[in-house]
């Protein structure tokens, strides 16, 4: 299986939570779209911790793939906007465009984010 990490989910792997790691060693492969890394950069530049995860980022990073926003990745977003609308189930911004990513490239979405279940054509794991 393929996975796209979520923001936490990238947390716990950069934590070394034992948890999150048979999944990830499972995955064919791991993907960290631009929008989580974004989130994560502006998360550990507030952190006491910023100096080791600036470290792991700069050591691990070239292990994953980052996914770009591009204008198919639009179209998704577009597309699954809607429909959550409709549903009256919006979710958070970001999270919506990480969903978008999942679904243009058939990625698992690895998050404790409950509400990516609502999200049509992705499926959440969550650890």
């Amino acid at each position: 299986m393929d996975l796209i990490l979520d923001t936490n989910a990238l947390s716990a792997v950069v934590d070394g939570d034992p948890a999150i790691r048979p999944f990830v060693q499972r995955a064919a492969s791991v993907e960290i779209s631009v929008i989580t890394l974004g989130e994560y950069r502006f998360g550990i530049s507030q952190s006491k911790r910023r100096a080791e995860c600036e470290k792991w980022l700069r050591e691990y990073l070239d292990l994953y793939t980052i996914l770009k926003v591009a204008e198919d990745t639009a179209e998704h977003y577009a597309r699954l906007r809607a429909l959550l609308k409709r549903a009256g189930k919006p979710i958070p911004a970001n999270d919506l465009w990480i969903a978008a990513q999942g679904a243009q490239f058939d990625l698992a979405i690895l998050s404790r984010d409950e509400h990516f279940d609502a999200v049509p054509s992705v499926r959440r794991i969550a650890w």
